[in-house]
């Protein structure tokens, strides 16, 4: 089919890019709890049940990668469509999801019983994984080159969702949480029914393919330090309506820059000879053998070169019940319910840790966003900075893990410690940890089982962060937080969540010992295979 302005992988990419912008409701569920525990009457405990719904419905995106897989098995080739199912399925769930909790909320429906609520939750969140497994897929697709550089990308753009679609609240609708969740039903979905169709497969590869790259990256990197310039002036000074109107208008225009980036870089790409398809068959490679081709793209093996015990020889073609027969998969899955847990618990109880420590909203929303920040620098970070140390300092992904695990437990006992300041000192370190596991997590993945697989296995030990989620955040936050409010509904001081941060930091501190241990058990692998085929291919 023939490339248009409409119809090629740069408008695919910047289509991906807004959608991602306007789809992380999940990240600001801080700004709507209160209003949710409030006119349902929950307690904190029933309040974070609710949440681990959200986290659920937002991780477990196994559906949604089956349905992407469904819809493409016959529509390999370029610009042949087929995103747009994916798109259209998760537009559905937000909107029905958000509704009906908008509904309850202002009591135009009775309050629904708790197990229906985190249905509706659920639901909500759910849409998140269609939206960004249709995204982050086609990328791939069309960037084989570039795998982590798009999905840094799309994984930032995504990070920082939570921070643009608070801009948007605080301009139009400060002050009435109720109306954002009716917001989240709208706004992504009308986003994503406007440019799916938009969001193609239509792979290839040129030389300047990272320099635009690199210019999505830079839109990123200057829209995060817009928002937290934003963040802190608002932290500083009382904001007028048009102060927010001004600054709403600099975010829109900075959010239409990777269009420019696209017209650019299809006019380029249109002036010379269209490139081979990164088609296994251009590349005289049969599909219906892809380990071949899985072990050529690894440096021209046939098959991964066997190793020591500590990795299967077979590692590329390791399906998912194959990878969870092996020690190596519950070691990264504990890690990550470890971390991802203890992160995801953190932001989940922001808004009433800041009101035990008798912050105001503006400083509460203010934390809430710049969390959105902090997870978008380590998301986008993560993979980059991994892939320097390991070229240059030839440093295994599973050791980069065990570190962010080590800071994150630094910044569960600053939080937990209750001085002035040190809970924006903490969520920073939280913040970033958790958003570079998201980025090493599936990364590390694909290269100990390889990538035939990987959107499987990968979405299975993306489950681990809403199981520790539940645990660490019903369990131990809720539990002790009711505890230390009497009977009550809220608490206040600092011994609301102490001894909940000191136990979070424990986990974590457990978390880095797993992760450490599967560093050492992969160390082998890692020099042996994953560092030599890389060099093979520089």
């Amino acid at each position: 089919m023939e490339r248009t302005l409409m119809n090629n992988r740069w408008t695919s990419t910047a289509s991906s890019i807004w959608i991602q912008a306007t789809t992380g409701g999940s990240y600001a569920f801080s700004i709507y709890s209160p209003a949710l525990k409030s006119s349902q009457s929950y307690d904190q405990s029933t309040l974070d049940t609710i949440s681990v719904f959200k986290d659920i419905g937002a991780n477990a995106g196994v559906l949604s990668g089956l349905l992407y897989a469904a819809v493409l098995t016959h529509r390999r080739r370029c610009c042949l469509g087929g995103p747009w199912v994916v798109h259209a399925v998760g537009a559905a769930q937000c909107f029905v999801g958000y509704l009906f909790m908008w509904l309850a909320v202002v009591g135009l429906i009775a309050p629904p019983p708790v197990p229906v609520m985190c249905g509706f939750m659920f639901l909500a969140a759910h849409a998140q994984t269609f939206f960004n497994t249709a995204n982050v897929v086609t990328g791939v697709e069309n960037f084989h080159d570039y795998k982590g550089t798009i999905v840094g990308i799309m994984k930032g753009f995504l990070g920082l969702s939570g921070a643009i679609l608070i801009q948007v609240y605080q301009t139009f609708f400060k002050g009435s949480p109720s109306t954002f969740i009716l917001l989240l039903a709208f706004l992504p979905s009308l986003v994503s029914l406007s440019l799916m169709f938009l969001v193609r497969i239509c792979p290839g590869s040129k030389v300047d393919d990272k320099k635009y790259l690199n210019g999505y990256s830079v839109v990123a990197l200057a829209l995060a330090a817009y928002l937290m310039f934003i963040i802190i002036l608002e932290n500083i000074f009382v904001f007028p309506k048009w102060a927010h109107i001004v600054t709403l208008v600099g975010l829109l225009v900075l959010l239409s820059s990777p269009l420019k980036i696209s017209v650019e870089a299809f006019g380029k790409e249109n002036t010379d000879a269209l490139p081979a398809e990164r088609d296994p068959l251009v590349y005289g490679v049969d599909p219906n053998e892809p380990e071949k081709f899985l072990g050529q793209k690894y440096g021209g093996y046939d098959e991964l070169p066997g190793t020591s015990n500590e990795v299967p020889p077979a590692a590329e073609s390791m399906n998912l019940w194959a990878a969870m027969k092996s020690l190596n998969f519950w070691l990264l899955f504990v890690a990550m319910s470890c971390g991802m847990g203890s992160g995801l618990a953190t932001i989940n109880n922001m808004s009433q840790i800041g009101q035990s420590l008798g912050y105001d909203t503006v400083k509460i929303n203010s934390l809430v966003s710049l969390w959105s920040i902090w997870n978008f620098l380590g998301r986008f970070g993560g993979g980059y900075i991994s892939d320097i140390l390991l070229r240059r300092k030839e440093w295994p992904r599973p050791l980069l893990m065990a570190i962010t695990l080590a800071i994150m437990t630094a910044g569960h006992i600053t939080i937990g410690s209750g001085f002035s300041g040190n809970l924006y000192i903490g969520t920073v370190l939280v913040g970033i940890c958790y958003g570079a596991q998201w980025s090493l997590m599936p990364t590390i993945t694909s290269e100990i089982f390889g990538i035939l697989h990987m959107g499987t296995i990968f979405n299975t030990i993306a489950i681990a962060s809403p199981v520790g989620t539940y645990i660490l955040s019903v369990w131990v936050i809720g539990h002790i937080y009711d505890k230390e409010a009497k009977g009550g509904l809220s608490c206040y001081g600092v011994h609301c969540f102490m001894e909940s941060f000191v136990i979070l930091a424990f986990v974590s501190f457990f978390g880095f010992l797993v992760a450490l241990t599967l560093f050492f058990r992969t160390r082998a692998f890692y020099r042996s295979v994953v560092i030599k085929n890389l060099r093979h291919s520089l």
